[in-house]
């Protein structure tokens, strides 16, 4: 179930696109964990296979119907009556809002843990690195953007030596794990994730099964898609 808020006309508040839960956080190493999810709105990178195009593609989406305006204690009340100890903060690129560092203090000093899915592009703060794990998807070629837009190694290197950030992947053929292998070498990344991209749960155990073994070889992590394996493409879930 989705929360759409009423815009703000002044303060410090976040600009969403949506607000969802309680589901489960369906990637990574929280994967089946009980979330709200916040969902910030806007984005500096255009990956081709985005499945939520809708938080900041302004040329096919209307921005004042998709986007709405909602304070950091209303986030906290979602997730408290929602009875959930995670909120996942995504986007969007969340790192472009000033307002992200604020929100994440309230939900930590609050008692909540909180993730943040990122880029890698953008470097948080340290006082952000200290409070949130950072779950970063640096993007491959499969995302249809030139290196030099899709990938800050001095970020990544830096993010990696924060202890506080994962590194997921999203990967479309087998092929592609050595393109993975060059930046975490070149980068130090480390705990790696790969997972499917896929929009169906077909699609999804079909290149899941296709990684697999090679992951494990590698040493890295496997992460399924466990929203899309439940609820499809479905938005909100």
């Amino acid at each position: 179930m989705s929360l759409l808020l009423s815009p703000a006309l002044d303060g410090p508040d976040l600009v969403v696109s949506e607000v969802f839960g309680p589901t489960v956080q369906g990637e990574g190493p929280s994967c089946g964990r009980r979330a709200v999810f916040v969902r910030l709105a806007d984005c500096n990178l255009a990956c081709s296979w985005c499945d939520t195009p809708y938080s900041w593609k302004w040329d096919e989406y209307v921005r004042r119907e998709e986007t709405y305006r909602c304070s950091a204690e209303e986030v906290l009340d979602r997730a408290r009556s929602s009875g959930v100890g995670l909120v996942v903060v995504t986007g969007g690129e969340p790192l472009l809002q000033k307002s992200l560092e604020p929100l994440v203090a309230v939900l930590v000093d609050a008692g909540l843990d909180v993730e943040v899915e990122t880029n890698g592009t953008r470097l948080p703060s340290p006082e952000l690195l200290f409070r949130a794990r950072f779950n970063v998807s640096p993007k491959l070629a499969n995302a249809g953007m030139p290196q030099r837009r899709r990938l800050r190694p001095g970020v990544l290197r830096a993010l990696a030596r924060s202890g506080s950030a994962v590194f997921k992947f999203v990967v479309e053929h087998p092929e592609e794990l050595d393109e993975v292998a060059e930046l975490v070498e070149l980068c130090r990344l480390a705990p790696v994730w790969i997972m499917p991209q896929g929009t169906s749960a077909e699609e999804v155990l079909a290149r899941q099964t296709e990684l697999a073994d090679e992951v494990i070889r590698r040493g890295w992590n496997l992460s399924t898609r466990l929203q899309v394996l439940l609820w499809g493409d479905q938005r909100g879930r």
